[in-house]
């Protein structure tokens, strides 16, 4: 197939080893007059063809096999050294057949007698078609790999969630638990440590899983959350000279509807260039705020609808871009670093537009650049605020967890909130409690449990004529699958961790539900 020919803007760089200009012509008028379009180098010395090898990076090297300062053999054993797949085809004068059999033994392509060049074209053709297969196919195996190690990282934080979520259930737990010794200011101190280091470990969590996963669910994601995962991620990647800054503005609560893993890697993308924009240090800055936008602020490319945004602004102080640069900034391919791919920012401006929004950017050599992100506020977005939970009035609550400690901080919450509490620390032990003790009023239980799973433990009692409400706790990321049951009309989900105010908020609305839709 005349794959070379069939593209006519496409011109092959050959590298010509050549100590004689009128059979280094030869070989050019040879390629041209078979319509292969050439942009040719020609050297005659070691120094010379390093360089070009380096510089004009060559698609095929064409190599006289002796010349007076030079060996066509040191030419081959160069190029391998730096690349196995660039062909190399000797264009010689008289050789013997041991001669090609040793040259194509060292890695020679093919080799061509001068006063034949009959087929040259064709080896040029087959040698470079080759070559640019192996290269598809060696990028091909290097992406399937790639894919294969997010698939088993995908995995392995799947497993790490369910046992971080499962340490840290007892830390958030113990945590509220020393809210009610107000008395003792060490102690309330302590547990807002608890707390924070909680929450922190909680999104570290979520976000390394959902990056893993590649999550492309919607949701509402809360900018609050959104720049407190991007900080625990920057953590190990911002330099000591640079000061990274969280403004969160006034406005407290701000909320959009999305997803939460493409905004993080938008604004982590943006991040790391601003990192690279500055060498010598400076400070990056994320901020958010509340804006209106009306219909003459889109350009006659954007989709003009007006109303309530959120801008998220990621803005540096660092070399800033020229304006040339500017206005090639979100062509693909385009790129100013060495080992830049030109597809970041293309990338970014995909994410916004795919949110309904738009993205800005302003910038001037030596001013630092500041990127404006808007997307539409989402409806309802308000200040978060938790409610104080309602205790109990002595309902039988029964608590199943492997856990030891887990299942004494959770009996203790429920009986501290006014519950009677029985607690079973296995399935095996919730029948024989309930043959026992009879039946509660409501089922506190972890969905998890190795030993006899919680929908197992659940049928059984179901069998055993349990008829009251269902609270299970699960890892949101691995919700439990209830094929297995009957239809439940009294059935809830909890995600772990779980923290004192919810779950007796849980606890609350699975016991309202019952008494007022009794089965």
């Amino acid at each position: 197939m005349n794959a070379l020919a069939s593209k006519p803007d496409e011109t092959l760089r050959v590298l010509l080893v050549e100590d004689v200009p009128a059979d280094a012509e030869l070989t050019l008028d040879a390629l041209r007059d078979d319509g292969i379009a050439c942009q040719a180098r020609c050297v005659e010395t070691e120094a010379d063809y390093v360089e070009a090898l380096e510089a004009f990076a060559p698609d095929i090297v064409l190599s006289d096999m002796g010349l007076p300062v030079f060996d066509g053999y040191q030419a081959l054993r160069l190029l391998r050294q730096r690349d196995a797949l660039t062909p190399f085809i000797f264009v010689s004068g008289a050789m013997g057949e041991e001669v090609a059999v040793q040259a194509l033994h060292q890695g020679a392509t093919d080799y061509i007698l001068k006063d034949n060049t009959v087929r040259l074209t064709a080896a040029v053709r087959r040698a470079v078609n080759e070559a640019r297969e192996q290269r598809a196919r060696l990028r091909a195996e290097e992406e399937l790999i790639r894919a294969q190690r997010f698939e088993s990282l995908a995995l392995l934080a799947g497993g790490l969630s369910h046992d971080l979520r499962n340490l840290l259930q007892p830390l958030l737990l113990a945590a509220d638990t020393l809210d009610d010794y107000a008395d003792d200011p060490r102690l309330v101190r302590l547990g807002e440590v608890i707390r924070n280091c909680g929450h922190r470990g909680l999104e570290m969590v979520s976000s390394m899983l959902t990056f893993a996963r590649g999550a492309k669910r919607t949701e509402r994601v809360r900018v609050d959350a959104l720049f407190d995962a991007l900080s625990l991620l920057l953590k190990g990647s911002v330099p000591r000279t640079v000061t990274l800054r969280m403004e969160r503005g006034a406005e407290d609560g701000l909320s959009l509807d999305g997803n939460h893993t493409e905004l993080q890697q938008c604004l982590l993308n943006l991040a790391l260039n601003a990192i690279q924009a500055m060498p010598d240090g400076g400070q990056l800055t994320f901020s958010a705020h509340a804006c209106d936008l009306s219909a003459d602020f889109f350009r006659a490319s954007e989709d003009a609808v007006p109303g309530r945004f959120v801008c998220l602004d990621v803005t540096d102080t660092g070399q800033g871009m020229a304006p040339d640069v500017l206005q090639h900034l979100f062509q693909p391919f385009f790129t100013t670093k060495d080992m830049g791919t030109g597809l970041g920012l293309v990338s970014c401006r995909r994410i916004v537009e795919g949110h309904g929004g738009v993205l800005r950017v302003r910038s001037a050599p030596g001013q630092g650049t500041c990127f404006h992100l808007y997307l539409p506020l989402a409806v309802g977005s308000t200040q978060h605020v938790t409610e104080q939970a309602a205790g109990g009035h002595g309902e039988h609550v029964l608590v199943v967890d492997e856990n030891a400690t887990q299942l004494s901080l959770l009996a203790g919450t429920l009986t501290s909130a006014g519950y009677v509490v029985r607690a079973c620390n296995s399935g095996t032990a919730a029948l024989q409690s309930l043959a026992i003790d009879g039946l509660p009023q409501l089922l506190v239980m972890d969905a998890a449990m190795s030993l006899v799973t919680g929908v197992r433990t659940l049928a059984a009692l179901l069998a055993a004529d349990y008829a009251g409400s269902v609270l299970f706790l699960t890892d949101p990321e691995a919700p439990p699958s209830l094929d297995e049951l009957p239809p439940l009309k009294h059935f809830s989900l909890l995600d772990k961790p779980v923290e004192v105010g919810g779950l007796l908020h849980a606890v609350g609305h699975a016991l309202d539900m019952a008494r007022q839709n009794p089965a």
